[in-house]
């Protein structure tokens, strides 16, 4: 049964940085798939979370440095197909990974990607998935087991499973991701992928090479324990969804809870960031 999103459309001046600032602040009231526009951002939350509080927080926003307006409208998931399908691109990452639509023509690289993103996120054009395909593209995954947590569209664990993962959990909170990563896992003929409804408490217990973890910051700082407890001995975890300036934070949280510091890549002020166990 098809599920139906709010849709919001804000306009910010000015664009930059207030679009980021704005789609951080959403994904903390429950928002959860974006879509950068040229005059700002469209944000997509289930029909049953939007509640006139929610209209209020998005009032709070204002401040003296932006200016923020925005219009709303019900989707169903027949119409984002259509507009997505009509809209998007291929993404290219590094010359490396390509990431298309089955109805775009294939190119020759290392990794191609299929996907149909429906309302999940993480289609690669925004800059924290960009991020995280770098670097897991600087990664060798060959045998090693691989957690995707907040997978979105799966693209990450995708790509993971492409780069000869032996087995891959694909875990996200929201039922069209879930649903998602099914169908473009499938697509890709990736048959090493597990996907899973739910939150870090279902790898309780688990254990892997690698943790793929492109979520908001706040959702980051709370779990990093738990990415911990799940990783194996020289472990890596790869993590992306905040801002430069958060990045100390996060290092301080990871080094608290026992990790080194590796590298990290910044991308329109965004951070992907990498800790060994």
């Amino acid at each position: 049964m098809a599920q139906t999103y709010i849709e919001y459309n804000f306009v910010i001046t000015p664009l930059i940085p207030g679009a980021e600032i704005l789609m951080a602040e959403l994904g903390e009231l429950g928002f959860d798939s974006f879509e950068e526009t040229s005059t700002g951002l469209s944000a997509y939350i289930l029909k049953q979370r939007d509640q006139p509080a929610l209209l209020e927080q998005v009032q709070l926003m204002q401040s003296p440095e932006f200016d923020i307006s925005y219009t709303t409208r019900s989707v169903e998931q027949q119409d984002w197909n259509a507009v997505w399908e009509h809209e998007f691109q291929p993404i290219e990452v590094d010359n490396t990974c390509r990431i298309r639509a089955s109805h775009h023509p294939k190119k020759n690289m290392p990794y191609e990607i299929l996907i149909d993103p429906k309302m999940a996120f993480g289609s690669g054009h925004h800059a924290t998935t960009y991020l995280m395909l770098s670097l897991i593209l600087k990664l060798d995954l060959t045998n090693l087991s691989v957690l995707d947590m907040g997978c979105g569209t799966g693209v990450l664990g995708i790509l993971a499973s492409l780069k000869k993962a032996k087995h891959v959990d694909a875990i996200d909170i929201d039922p069209w991701s879930y649903e998602n990563t099914l169908e473009n896992s499938s697509l890709n003929h990736c048959s090493n992928i597990s996907v899973f409804q739910g939150d870090a408490q279902l790898i309780k217990g688990k254990r892997y090479n690698v943790v793929l973890a492109n979520i908001t910051r706040n959702i980051l700082l709370a779990d990093i324990k738990h990415y911990v407890e799940s990783l194996k001995p020289n472990g890596i975890l790869v993590m992306s969804g905040f801002y430069e300036a958060d990045r100390p934070l996060i290092q301080q949280e990871c080094t608290k809870a026992g990790l080194t510091y590796r590298s990290h890549e910044t991308r329109d002020n965004w951070v992907g960031i990498m800790f060994v166990k």
